[in-house]
């Protein structure tokens, strides 16, 4: 639903923005402003830098790596086939129940 008090702007009210625009100010920045910006992005630096050394990261995602590769590529014991149970002639299917494997 519309609000009936706020209206359009005509198009003489925009040509007359428009022309003032130009005459505006230029912006200011604050004083030591690009000094704070350094300040800023050097400590933000320094803080991720301390926690663990970029050198010691590396191998550790190489070994990190390494060991997904290893268990992920079907030589554990999980992954292999379950094997096979005993067989039942008079059994339907010919397996057991389960109460009598256990």
């Amino acid at each position: 639903m519309s609000d009936s008090a706020v209206r359009p702007i005509s198009d003489e009210e925009w040509e007359d923005l428009m022309r003032q625009l130009p005459n505006q100010p230029n912006a200011r920045l604050r004083p030591f402003f690009y000094n704070r910006v350094h300040a800023r992005l050097t400590a933000a630096a320094a803080a991720k830098s301390q926690t663990v050394p970029g050198w010691l990261r590396r191998p550790a995602y190489a070994a990190l790596l390494g060991a997904l590769v290893m268990a992920l590529s079907g030589d554990g014991p999980a992954l292999r086939p379950a094997a096979e149970g005993p067989r039942c002639a008079a059994c339907p299917g010919g397996l057991p129940p389960q109460s009598l494997l256990r």
